[in-house]
């Protein structure tokens, strides 16, 4: 819809949307491109333990819920045209993960069960079960340090070296600003 959009009237709908929900697709687009990266990590190397699936639906749920989202991010990052998340995103990431530990917890309670093994403080471990959370939270702080980094250098080679700076909406002239969220900022 939205390139659609952009291809027929040369305005993108995204900038006719009140700023508050611009801001929130930038938030969006933030976890597209870090949370994929997150999953992929904690289930191979937390939860899943081999042997390979017997069954190949299996296989296959698993290997597109938990490895090929990670692709899909990195097509996000490699291909798209946008300036690296705002570190304030990173801090919204953060809280994201707290509520969904919460969630996990409220599912303990309401449910009876833990939708991961790993946060069930059983049999005194309870230490083990705070490194988790803590090697998550470094996780999630090192992959958006990467993406960030990632996506600063698509825009230095493709812009900086290729020069390929494309056409934006309005024909304004561009200085070093955030597409998505329409505002400048200093160099």
């Amino acid at each position: 819809i939205h390139t659609f959009s952009y291809a027929r009237t040369g305005s993108p709908l995204l900038s006719s949307w009140p700023r508050p929900l611009q801001a929130l697709h930038n938030l969006f687009y933030t976890t597209i491109v870090t949370f994929p990266f997150l999953v992929t990590v904690v289930y191979w190397a937390i939860l899943y333990s081999g042997p390979w699936f017997s069954v190949p639906f299996n296989a296959w749920s698993n290997t597109s819920q938990h490895a090929l989202n990670s692709a899909f991010a990195l097509f996000e990052i490699i291909f798209t045209r946008t300036s690296p998340p705002p570190f304030l995103h990173l801090l919204f990431l953060i809280i994201l993960l707290a509520l969904y530990l919460c969630l996990a917890y409220i599912t303990h309670a309401t449910e009876g069960f833990y939708p991961y093994s790993f946060l069930d403080p059983s049999n005194g471990h309870s230490g083990r079960v705070t490194a988790y959370a803590f090697a998550i939270l470094a996780a999630i702080i090192v992959i958006f340090l990467v993406v960030w980094f990632l996506i600063w250098v698509r825009r230095w080679v493709t812009e900086r070296v290729g020069h390929m700076n494309g056409k934006f909406h309005g024909a304004r002239p561009r200085a070093d600003e955030d597409v998505e969220m329409m505002c400048a900022t200093s160099k």
